[in-house]
């Protein structure tokens, strides 16, 4: 169907179903989808879509720019980075007599000490603290999981990874992947268990989800953000 809003044309589908509301969903090519109960009049839908056009138009440009990959990283100040899910602003301070070129989140914004300007040792600084904050983070949320777990892990370790977010395998040596320092404290929490939950189970089989849904009941929705929000965890 197609509407009128404001001087901008809305394209959407409708699918009836048997519910008692009305939903907005955006597919993977931010296409609109409405979910609407049997026999809901036009007026109806188009007043949902009319109230939520702003909040529609938002995740339609997250869901583009999704689709078009990770997007180049500028090193520059205010170039925005993720730090356990949200974003913050770079400022590069320069000067010759540093002593330790590092990486500090100070008054939401992430500091970058460098004695001299340079793009390639900016994106080493900025990989080495979340490699860093990751191993801190991953190492704390195991000791608060560990209660619920009789097996020890070996060993804990943070990778680069393109495919994974953790592992553990049947020496119980976990690791994990050095962007996790990005997303949001939950999900690096459903990250650690459900590699803990291998140290009970390796496989996916149905015990092992009900391990995780007893310690977690959410995790589909942890699942859900790194799904959506994974292309753009990247320096």
């Amino acid at each position: 169907m197609i509407h009128t809003y404001l001087g901008e044309t809305i394209r959407f589908d409708i699918k009836y179903k048997n519910r008692t509301s009305i939903g907005i969903t955006i597919d993977g090519y931010g296409n609109i989808v409405v979910l609407a109960p049997k026999k809901t009049p036009d007026e109806r839908v188009l007043q949902v879509l009319e109230a939520n056009w702003d909040q529609i138009q938002i995740k339609i440009k997250e869901m583009k720019k999704r689709m078009d990959g990770p997007q180049e990283k500028v090193y520059e100040n205010n170039e925005r980075f993720l730090y356990l899910g949200n974003t913050y602003p770079i400022k590069i301070v320069q000067d010759i007599n540093i002593t330790h070129e590092r990486v500090e989140l100070e008054e939401k914004m992430l500091l970058i000490y460098v004695k001299q300007f340079d793009n390639e040792k900016i994106k080493q600084l900025l990989k080495r603290y979340y490699y860093q904050r990751s191993k801190a983070l991953v190492e704390e949320r195991v000791s608060f999981y560990q209660s619920n777990f009789k097996t020890k892990p070996r060993s804990i370790r943070i990778t680069d990874s393109k495919t994974t977010w953790g592992t553990c395998d049947s020496n119980f040596q976990l690791t994990f992947n050095w962007r996790l320092a990005m997303a949001p404290a939950e999900v690096i929490d459903y990250v650690v268990v459900h590699e803990m939950c291998h140290m009970v189970h390796l496989n996916h089989d149905r015990s092992f989800w009900r391990l995780v849904g007893k310690l977690m009941p959410d995790y589909k929705e942890k699942e859900r953000w790194l799904a959506l929000s994974s292309w753009k965890m990247t320096v």
